[in-house]
């Protein structure tokens, strides 16, 4: 559950989680979790802005890790969406790549339809419903100082690690990636050294 005496600021939050991991593979939930990742990181190759699938990227992550068991992969997504695909995560406890941090920015509203309040507000924890799925590793962070406990997390993980941040609701001005599907596709391929198609 989303408690409002403790808020992180998301662009901060997410600059700082990028910076920690400079060659992870990122993909990004639809909305503010995209503007976030690309104000942070605009030139920063090795990301997948996923538009347009809501719910779907924990399994696009997923599928991911288990692609590339070498690299890093981070998704970064928000609570509404995290909320529509939240049967993914049974699917990654019983897969359990290594290599897989989920980041949930969760101000417990849905950004991108008016505000309304999401469950995580209501009382979902959505930190309680990863461990029960199974996910072994999860993290509430409060605090900018949990953001190097997260980092450190992060490198030393055995197993899909399930972080949930308590971030600030406010209107953030949008830093707009590319909307072109093909184009962030074929781009994101040639970061892996795979052709476009």
């Amino acid at each position: 559950m989303t408690d409002a005496t403790e808020r992180l600021d998301r662009r901060e939050l997410v600059a700082a989680v990028l910076a920690a991991v400079p060659d992870a593979l990122v993909v990004t939930g639809l909305g503010s979790p995209s503007y976030d990742v690309f104000a942070a990181a605009p030139e920063r190759a090795g990301i997948f802005y996923l538009w347009g699938a809501m719910g779907g990227a924990v399994p696009t992550g997923l599928g991911l890790a288990l692609a590339q068991p070498d690299k890093q992969v981070i998704v970064v997504t928000g609570d509404g969406e995290m909320l529509m695909g939240i049967g993914s995560l049974g699917t990654v406890a019983v897969q359990q790549p290594a290599n897989l941090t989920i980041l949930v920015l969760d101000n417990g509203h849905y950004g991108e339809t008016g505000m309304q309040q999401s469950h995580s507000s209501q009382g979902a924890d959505l930190t309680a419903i990863a461990s029960a799925f199974g996910i072994p590793a999860t993290l509430r962070l409060t605090v900018p100082s949990d953001v190097a406990d997260l980092a450190k997390r992060i490198a030393s993980q055995s197993g899909p690690l399930f972080a949930q941040a308590l971030i600030a609701t406010g209107d953030m001005p949008r830093a707009m990636p590319s909307r072109d599907g093909v184009g962030v596709k074929n781009a994101f391929r040639a970061h892996l050294g795979l052709p476009s198609f």
